[in-house]
């Protein structure tokens, strides 16, 4: 179980988010990981905060990843916050090979969230678990990071990697929103959130 790969310790309710998962029958981290976890996997009306994710219900790697690591920096914890990127493709993202291939692409590289604790990377969305193995960049981050300095980190990324290769940085762009659109239309959670 991926919640098991996280520290197990109990939640104080002094801190504003250990209060609000102990309200919400959580005890321990654990628990609150497994409940996040369970949320629906979807985009929170500002994708920035991450707190939104208990309000509203749901998330994506951003929000719920970065909920957790503020809940285990409350609580002093050794649990980082992990940018990545990958080369999504077909195989390790289904539902994104037909937008590849009619750009004539066998990949692009895809921004995920997950945690990392005892030098073991968790992901508790499932959406990204295969990819973070082979990783193109891999970079500690806070959780208000998970806004603007995601996207703007992720969006130079993609520019260097299509200049590098000869194609065109705001065509390889357009076609990862159009992965990323393609995913959504089918419900699965999208790396990209």
């Amino acid at each position: 179980m991926i919640a098991e790969k996280l520290p197990d310790f109990g939640l104080d309710t002094s801190g504003r988010l250990g209060s609000h998962f102990r309200a919400l029958g959580a005890d321990d981290f654990r628990t609150a990981a497994r409940y996040v976890r369970d949320l629906p996997y979807g985009r929170n009306s500002d994708r920035s905060a991450f707190s939104l994710v208990l309000t509203e219900g749901r998330g994506t790697c951003s929000t719920k990843h970065a909920l957790l690591a503020a809940l285990a920096r409350e609580h002093d914890a050794d649990v980082e916050l992990r940018l990545g990127v990958y080369l999504m493709d077909g195989a390790n993202t289904p539902g994104v090979a037909d937008v590849l291939d009619a750009h004539g692409l066998a990949g692009l590289p895809e921004a995920h969230c997950y945690l990392a604790y005892r030098d073991e990377r968790v992901d508790v969305t499932g959406a990204g678990a295969n990819a973070v193995q082979r990783l193109l960049r891999e970079e500690a981050i806070e959780p208000e990071q998970i806004g603007a300095y995601k996207v703007d980190m992720h969006r130079d990324f993609v520019r260097t990697w299509a200049a590098g290769r000869g194609l065109d940085p705001e065509r390889a762009w357009t076609a990862r929103e159009e992965c990323i659109g393609a995913l959504s239309g089918r419900g699965v959670p999208q790396n990209g959130g």
